[in-house]
C-alpha cells in the first residue's frame, strides 16, 4: 500500500491489524495506555515487510515518531493518544516542519497523523497530506 501511496488502504490495513489483537492480551496490562505501544506495533508491521524505517527520527526541533523511505518517497508518521480525533498528530508534523530534512533528496513526501484511543485500542483519527 505504501509502495503506491495508497494511504487510505494503509489506514484500513492498520485498523484491521489493531482490531485483530485479542482483548485478553491487555488483561491487567497498562500497555495500551502508552503511545509507544501503538508506535511499536506499526513499526513491527512495516519492518516485517522490509521497509527502510527510522523510529524516533531526530530533526533540528524535535523527533518524528516514524519515518519510512521507499522508492523516492518519504512517509512521516506522528502518533497521538486521545479519546476523540483532534487532528493534533498531523498538526504537530506541520508546525514542526518535520519534512524539511527530506525535501532536497526526496521526490514525494507524505505526512501522516494517526490518533489512537486507549479505550478502543485502535485508530480514531487518521489524516494525511502530500507535500
Amino acid at each position: 500500500m505504501l509502495r503506491n501511496a495508497d494511504l487510505d488502504g494503509f489506514k484500513d490495513a492498520l485498523f484491521s491489524l489493531f482490531a485483530s489483537i485479542p482483548y485478553n492480551n491487555f488483561t491487567n496490562s497498562k500497555l495500551p495506555e502508552y503511545e509507544g505501544y501503538y508506535a511499536s506495533v506499526v513499526y513491527a508491521y512495516l519492518a516485517s515487510i522490509g521497509l527502510d524505517i527510522i523510529p524516533e527520527d531526530t530533526t533540528n526541533i524535535g523527533r518524528i515518531d516514524l519515518s519510512v523511505k521507499l522508492e523516492g518517497k518519504v512517509f512521516i508518521f506522528e502518533f497521538k493518544l486521545s479519546e476523540k480525533a483532534t487532528g493534533n498528530a498531523l498538526k504537530q508534523i506541520k508546525e514542526r516542519r518535520y519534512w524539511e530534512k527530506f525535501q532536497e533528496d526526496t521526490e514525494y513526501i507524505y505526512l501522516i497523523g494517526i490518533e489512537f484511543s486507549r479505550k478502543k485500542r485502535n485508530i480514531i483519527g487518521y489524516e494525511w497530506e502530500k507535500i
